[in-house]
């Protein structure tokens, strides 16, 4: 809600769902196949994709909203918006 007016104000909404997302994207990892262990928000985008193209779609949870999220980012361009989210790829 905005303060002065009381009315609804969305990107304060987006705000904190991109906050959230970034805060999980900090700590989650994939947990399985080819880029075990590595950090979601350094997925290729082509490997998001075959998730997309096989039918079945990303893992059910918090683990495919992650994905899905990383997905669209790096299909859009955005992902300018991980760089602040440390080394890319695996580190232990």
């Amino acid at each position: 809600m905005s303060e002065e007016t009381g009315e609804f104000d969305p990107t304060e909404s987006m705000r904190g769902d991109l906050a959230a997302y970034l805060a999980d994207l900090r700590i989650y990892r994939m947990p399985f196949g080819r880029y075990k262990n590595y950090h979601l928000y350094t997925l290729p985008y082509e490997y998001l994709h075959w998730f997309v193209e096989k039918g079945d779609g990303f893992p059910q949870g918090r683990l495919g909203e992650l994905m899905e999220f990383v997905y669209h980012t790096k299909a859009s361009g955005s992902e300018i918006v991980f760089s602040r989210l440390g080394k890319k790829g695996y580190d232990s």
